[in-house]
């Protein structure tokens, strides 16, 4: 006998309901997104994004395994997205690897990860945010 679990449903642990616009929250993930080889960038007062680029060994797997353009190397993306809604604004996070290749559009690499969720819904709860 085996259980069913369903595959289709996300991980709610990476979205979190703010009352007001989290401003904080935001100033906090660019002041940390400055380390050597990180980036931060911001769309708008939406999309917050913080790039890195990768080890050595992790860059040369992504680029074999996802058929990446070895002059324009794979990064890892940190992007948080805050969309205005009913009850004040909800902030998504997303954890990807950006890998660029020479024809067609970058492969986007998904980065499960419980201690990076556990962490993100104590940053959300510490700002005022509860889990949705």
């Amino acid at each position: 006998m085996t259980a069913c679990t369903p595959q289709d449903v996300p991980p709610s642990t990476r979205s979190a309901q703010f009352d007001s616009y989290p401003e904080q929250l935001f100033d906090a993930f660019e002041i940390e997104c400055n380390g050597p080889g990180e980036e931060f960038t911001k769309t708008g007062n939406q999309v917050f994004e913080c790039t890195e680029l990768l080890p050595p060994e992790t860059t040369a797997y992504l680029i074999l395994n996802y058929g990446g353009y070895p002059q324009d190397l794979p990064k890892s993306v940190m992007r948080m997205t805050s969309t205005k809604n009913a009850s004040g604004y909800r902030v998504e996070a997303e954890l990807f690897f950006n890998v660029p290749r020479k024809n067609g559009p970058s492969a986007q690499v998904p980065v499960e990860s419980k201690a990076l969720d556990k962490a993100l819904g104590a940053l959300f709860q510490a700002m005022g945010g509860s889990s949705t």
